[in-house]
């Protein structure tokens, strides 16, 4: 099948190597992670984003979306979250079909621990391979692809 848009070669090579870099750091992280027996990034990113949040808790609808997960893939970490001790389900009081997930003592504990390994790593694998000079040009190539990527299309 043929497509009418044309990508310049060197543009799909960025794609591939940005893919490829993004997925390679997030391998070595989750090593560190392992090795200290730890649990997954996904789970820091439920941890840390309720710890983030007003009285650290979130919409399961809205938690879904910030960590950009599908909400049935939430729903099953959470459950693990939750069996684990580290976050609980309250019920949203002006919406019975609405669920809050709400970080406990031990969630805020185990982000904490999590975040010195993942600090680590960031330095480690990312932030060595940026010069200070370069961080806010590459900040804004960021924002600028995520603005395009969240524009509906037309």
């Amino acid at each position: 099948m043929k497509t009418s848009t044309s990508l310049e070669p060197r543009y799909n090579t960025l794609w591939r190597q940005y893919l490829t870099a993004h997925t390679r750091v997030l391998e070595r992280i989750q090593q560190r992670m392992d090795e200290a027996g730890l649990p997954s990034l996904e789970w820091y990113d439920v941890l840390y984003t309720l710890k983030e949040a007003p009285e650290h808790r979130m919409r399961l609808s809205e938690l879904a979306e910030e960590v950009l997960l599908t909400r049935s893939n939430l729903t099953r970490l959470v459950d693990r979250l939750e069996r684990a001790g580290l976050l609980i389900r309250k019920a949203c009081p002006n919406d019975r079909r609405g669920i809050y997930a709400v970080l406990t003592e031990e969630g805020i504990a185990m982000q904490e621990r999590m975040w010195e390994i993942y600090a680590e790593g960031i330095a480690t694998y990312f932030a060595t391979a940026i010069p200070p000079e370069d961080v806010e040009c590459f900040a804004a190539i960021l924002m600028k692809l995520r603005a395009i990527a969240e524009q509906p299309d037309s």
